[in-house]
C-alpha cells in the first residue's frame, strides 16, 4: 500500500511534528468535534474547550500513536493492539470516527505544515491515516 519513499516521509513527518503533539491534536479534535458534533458525545465527561488540558492531552496521546505507528508501518496491527481493544471493548467509539478524525488530521496537518504539505505528502499521510483508522477498526468484525 506504501512504498518505502511514503514509509520514510510519514516517518519523518510524524517525528518532526511530535514535538507539538498537543497542538496539532487538539486542533485535529476541535475540527472534528465542529465539523462532526455527534463526537463530542464520548468526551461529555471533559472540558474540549479550545486550549483545555483535557483537549491538549488527549490530542497529544492520539498524536503520539499515530507517531509511534510511523515508526514501523509494517508492524501498525501490533502497535496498535491495546489501542484496538480499549477502543473497541472500553471506550466502545463508533468506528466511523477513526475515519473522520483521519480526514480532520489531514487538514490540520495542511494548516500546520503548509507548503511541506507537498502533494505527495498529502497523498502518503492520507493512505497512511486510512490505514491506522482501519487498523483500530479491526476489532468490530
Amino acid at each position: 500500500m506504501l512504498s518505502k519513499r511514503e514509509k520514510k516521509l510519514i516517518a519523518e513527518i510524524w517525528e518532526r511534528l511530535t514535538p507539538v503533539a498537543e497542538d496539532i491534536g487538539s486542533d485535529a479534535l476541535l475540527r472534528m468535534f465542529a465539523s462532526y458534533p455527534g463526537t463530542k458525545t464520548y468526551f461529555s465527561h471533559l472540558d474540549i474547550s479550545a486550549r483545555s488540558a483535557h483537549l491538549l492531552s488527549h490530542g497529544k496521546k492520539i498524536v503520539l500513536a499515530i507517531a509511534e505507528g510511523a515508526k514501523d508501518i509494517s508492524q501498525l496491527t501490533v502497535t496498535l493492539a491495546p489501542l484496538q481493544t480499549l477502543h473497541a471493548y472500553q471506550l466502545r467509539i463508533d468506528p466511523t470516527n477513526f475515519k473522520l478524525f483521519s480526514h480532520c488530521m489531514l487538514v490540520t496537518l495542511a494548516c500546520h505544515m503548509g507548503e511541506d504539505f507537498t502533494p505527495v505528502a498529502h497523498a502518503a499521510m492520507d493512505k497512511y491515516l486510512s490505514a491506522f483508522a482501519a487498523v483500530l477498526a479491526e476489532k468490530y468484525r
